[in-house]
């Protein structure tokens, strides 16, 4: 078990450092032009792999550090350069996450490489789990998987809602309830290859930010897949359900075991955002003159930055220790993971607010970068859980109740 520091190591330091020039050179100038296009911004993407910040030896490095600290580091720096861009290249991570916590060996070694594809020809991969009609609550989930053991291939039916990467994705990783009358103990996860029929995203949707990411709703019409795409496979997915059914205890459950791995990391990204915006605004106060003065001179503005600075730093270290946490097997029992992306989410939204307010009027013009932090940093309370959800989580591990 590590030893938890603040001290960052040699291998955290130039971590960050490395991200941050790429983030301040490479991603930082394109931003605004990928901002207005809405598009999938595939040179950065391309320009990442060739440097070694997009692809699977990256985030098994950040996974292997024993502090749990890589990860969120990097996201942070990476975010800080821009959300968007930054989803674009860390939204394949969702899928990969998923694969990681919940296939075997031999599915890591297939479908992992696929997510990424290669340097010259860089692909995205998507985790597919929100529905229109279910959002927050997993447990109504309506695609459902049935299996055809004549052809050992699963048939998956059904609608996924607001999934990064949806359709422009070789690699689709979709959960599915298997057994409806278990609820969300009743799902499982399930690997849709490239090219597979019956997958479609035939709308991209518009958003208020992360708008160099691309979103879609998924459609899947009998979508089949072979048995091996099952994630964890048939036996151990058989004796999950036969657990679930005689009332045991729920180890876990495919979409959730995924989140809790990318809560502290979202939480880090939020960090990017609201760093970036904090920094702007600090520099901004400083050269502004009214009446006279620096506008930094005045106690309404000092304090106001004061309390961004303080903000910032009290959610990267609830960051921190959720990561250090989920690192080292040390189980949430106050909902850490929760608490960190629940407190840095808010303090993004805040934060960049506060920006523009110190900004003003050039605040809400598209010629200052701090209007694309604050439209960005909203959907750090909604996506991965929203705020309320966050909260019951925590709410259900302090008190041991079902709070509802």
């Amino acid at each position: 078990m590590a030893e938890f520091s603040l001290d960052l190591n040699e291998e955290q330091r130039d971590l960050r450092d490395w991200v941050h020039g790429f983030a301040a050179e490479v991603v930082r100038p394109a931003a605004a032009e990928w901002d207005e296009r809405e598009d999938t911004p595939w040179p950065v993407i391309q320009e990442a792999a060739k440097v070694g910040l997009y692809g699977f030896e990256f985030l098994a490095t950040c996974w292997a550090d024993p502090t749990g600290l890589s990860l969120p580091i990097a996201s942070e720096e990476l975010f800080w350069g821009d959300a968007g861009i930054g989803m674009s290249i860390f939204g394949t991570s969702l899928a990969v996450a998923a694969i990681y916590g919940a296939g075997t060996p031999d599915q890591m070694v297939e479908w992992v490489p696929q997510c990424f594809g290669d340097v010259d020809s860089p692909a995205v991969a998507a985790f597919c789990t929100s529905e229109p009609e279910a959002g927050s609550d997993v447990g109504a989930m309506r695609t459902r998987a049935n299996y055809d053991e004549a052809s050992d291939e699963w048939v998956l039916t059904g609608q996924k809602a607001y999934a990064t990467n949806g359709g422009i994705a070789g690699v689709h990783v979709v959960t599915a309830s298997v057994d409806p009358a278990l609820g969300s103990r009743g799902q499982a996860a399930f690997v849709v290859p490239p090219g597979t029929p019956g997958l479609a995203a035939t709308r991209k949707l518009r958003k208020l930010g992360l708008r160099a990411s691309h979103t879609a709703d998924v459609f899947l019409d009998g979508v089949r897949v072979p048995g091996r795409c099952l994630l964890g496979g048939r036996e151990a997915l058989l004796e999950r359900l036969d657990r679930a059914r005689s009332g045991q205890r729920a180890t876990g459950q495919a979409a959730m075991r995924t989140f809790e791995l990318s809560r502290p990391t979202v939480g880090a990204q939020a960090l990017g955002v609201a760093r970036a915006a904090y920094e702007y605004a600090l520099d901004y106060a400083k050269d502004r003159v009214q009446f006279g003065r620096p506008i930094i001179e005045n106690q309404a503005v000092a304090f106001a930055l004061a309390d961004m600075r303080m903000e910032i730093d009290a959610a990267r270290l609830l960051v921190w220790r959720a990561s250090w946490m989920g690192r080292n097997n040390r189980p949430f029992t106050a909902g850490e993971g929760s608490m960190s992306k629940l407190k840095a989410g808010e303090v993004a939204v805040s934060v960049t607010e506060k920006a523009v307010q110190l900004l003003g009027g050039a605040g809400f013009l598209r010629d200052h970068p701090v209007e694309r932090w604050y439209r960005d940093a909203k959907i750090y309370t909604i996506f991965e859980g929203t705020s309320e959800i966050q909260r019951l989580v925590i709410s259900r591990a302090i008190s041991g109740m079902q709070i509802r």
